[in-house]
């Protein structure tokens, strides 16, 4: 069931609310996170369906007629790009979440897997630096979830304030209950153009395992395993530095409790220091059910889905009907209409709730 409420929290004596706004769609199918840049004046975008896309335009609202994204050489395909950044040269370093057939004989289970890519004429074509985070347990093709056997996947890549390193934040679907969850690796920004082999998983306190097979010790751990039908878990984390709360926000999905992977809600959490894996505040739920894939993209001057301001552009799978506004009232009205399930459309959305 839709839940159409629009949320209002305190966070560091400023709240986060979400507002309804006119309805804006991505210019092409959206199934994971969007990442943009801009580059000549110009916001460039890319959506996925398993298959990249390519849009540009004057800002998020005015986004031209999407192209298909080429390659330099073979390509593991289905394949999402999900995180970039842009050197000052115009070199476009990308992210992708991959998905490969064959995993479980007789099966559509697959076990993601996360590489990146290197663009030289800003993101028109990319050329492979291969795989850099993979799963080290074995697949189970007994997985009950209808989509993966394993895997790391749906993930965020981000740099560092001091452009020291990339934090990788990614869903880790195998291994035993507790490393399942929403898990962290980094990368030394100077390996950027040789990443295999240069990305680091967090487990037990440091960064310390391969990317490749390495352990993990989640930031969110599943409460219910992927490999059931009725998994808790939050996955699919989408993260950006925002300069009105000087903190990075991370936005969640979270799949509970029954078969088919339900959107049990979209979350939010805040991190002063990204290299602190502990340091992300407990999920607050911001809206109920409502699609796969939360993200904003900031309205400010050269604001992204990588960094925005007090004001940006909520979108659920490429859809947006809402903005997040940051504001400086820490002690909101709960509205006791608010609270509830709704059945009504994105565009009749109710007063806010207080958590």
């Amino acid at each position: 069931m839709l839940v159409t409420a629009v949320f209002s929290a305190p966070v560091s004596c400023q709240s986060i609310s979400i507002i309804p706004a006119p309805t804006v769609i991505l210019p092409s199918p959206t199934d994971s996170n969007s990442p943009a840049h801009w580059s000549n004046g110009k916001l460039v975008l890319f959506n996925a369906m398993g298959t990249p896309y390519r849009s540009e335009g004057s800002d998020q609202f005015n986004l031209g007629e999407p192209a298909f994204v080429n390659f330099t050489d073979s390509q593991p395909m289905p394949l999402w790009i999900e995180s970039t950044w842009v050197d000052g040269d115009g070199t476009v370093f990308a992210w992708y979440h991959h998905e490969p057939g064959g995993v479980c004989p007789d099966s559509y289970l697959t076990a993601p897997k996360i590489g990146a890519l290197v663009s030289y004429d800003n993101g028109q074509s990319f050329q492979d630096l291969g795989i850099v985070l993979a799963s080290g347990a074995p697949v189970d093709c007994n997985a009950s979830n209808g989509y993966f056997a394993g895997g790391n996947g749906d993930f965020t890549v981000i740099l560092d304030q001091s452009r020291t390193y990339f934090y990788f934040l990614y869903s880790n679907y195998g291994g035993d209950l507790g490393s399942q969850g929403v898990a962290v690796a980094r990368m030394a920004f100077n390996d950027r153009m040789n990443p295999a082999g240069a990305v680091w998983k967090y487990h037990d306190g440091a960064f310390n395992e391969p990317g490749i097979g390495g352990h993990v010790t989640p930031t969110f751990s599943a409460t219910v395993s992927w490999m059931q039908p009725e998994t808790d878990a939050f996955w699919g984390p989408s993260v950006h530095w925002n300069t009105a709360l000087k903190k990075y926000v991370m936005l969640l999905n979270h799949s509970c409790c029954s078969p088919g992977w339900p959107q049990e809600g979209i979350y939010l959490s805040t991190n002063a220091d990204i290299s602190d894996p502990n340091g992300w505040s407990a999920p607050v739920r911001v809206l109920n059910a409502f699609g796969w894939y939360p993200q904003v993209i900031g309205e400010g001057p050269g604001e992204t889905d990588k960094v925005a301001g007090a004001v940006s552009r909520l979108y659920v799978g490429g859809w947006s009907w809402a903005e997040m506004v940051i504001g400086d009232d820490a002690t909101p009205t709960p509205d006791p209409n608010a609270s509830g399930d709704s059945n009504t459309t994105p565009q009749g959305v109710n007063r806010p709730p207080t958590f």
